[in-house]
């Protein structure tokens, strides 16, 4: 039985002006699994994950999301965290809930008041008035509080305080449900990370250098993803 694949880029180009964001990238990510997508900044992780959300055009190649275009149909599937706050400072965590459960169809109260918790988010706190890592904490909640097939998550983690990481990549593990929902997490904290994902993506200069499973980057190369990483990016 061929597996299904929930993400297909075929030869996927964008550019910027001169610069050349992704280079000609077509990979295949089936459902289920957690996908790290690595490499240094300016790599191409962001923009990929913004043309699998449906934010920006390709200037050439394909998208397809469950075999589907991406289009109206695929932004329902998909839940997107930006590296950027996308809440306004007046907005209480209470709000930004409201607000996010407004917009899309698949919102799921119990779920976003389970990662409240856990993360020790208080409802009435004000935007404003939270710390970076606490705005983490917040964006990575709304995120994950959807029913989506896809989870896209940009650099949750940079920046962000020790204690904040550690919350936020449990409930990653926590939510998680092997064989329903996809996860890529863009980064480049790959030590805090590698623990969870099941196959890696390294990107360089908008093009893939490596695209394997976790267990055989390290059986292959007899060393951490984190060491891998430090070589190939040296």
């Amino acid at each position: 039985m061929t597996e299904q694949m929930l993400v297909q880029t075929k030869n996927l180009t964008k550019r910027f002006g001169r610069v050349l964001a992704l280079n000609d990238v077509s990979i295949e990510i089936p459902k289920g699994i957690v996908v790290g997508l690595v490499g240094p900044n300016g790599s191409g992780k962001s923009t990929f994950l913004k043309l699998l959300a449906g934010l920006v055009r390709p200037d050439s190649g394909t998208v397809l999301i469950n075999g589907q275009k991406v289009g109206l149909k695929t932004k329902a599937q998909v839940s997107y965290q930006p590296e950027i706050d996308q809440f306004y400072d007046w907005m209480s965590v209470g709000d930004a809930l409201d607000y996010t459960a407004g917009l899309v169809p698949d919102w799921n109260w119990e779920k976003a008041q389970e990662l409240l918790g856990f993360l020790n988010l208080d409802q009435g706190a004000r935007v404003k008035h939270l710390s970076k890592g606490m705005r983490a904490r917040l964006k990575l909640a709304v995120s994950m509080s959807r029913e989506a097939d896809l989870y896209l998550l940009d650099e949750p983690l940079s920046g962000i305080d020790p204690p904040s990481r550690v919350r936020i990549i449990k409930s990653l593990i926590g939510g998680y449900e092997s064989g329903r929902h996809t996860i890529i997490l863009s980064t480049h904290e790959v030590a805090e990370t590698e623990g969870i994902f099941e196959r890696v993506v390294f990107l360089e200069k908008g093009r893939v250098r490596i695209d394997e499973s976790a267990e055989s980057i390290r059986a292959a190369h007899g060393r951490s993803i984190q060491g891998l990483f430090e070589e190939v990016y040296e």
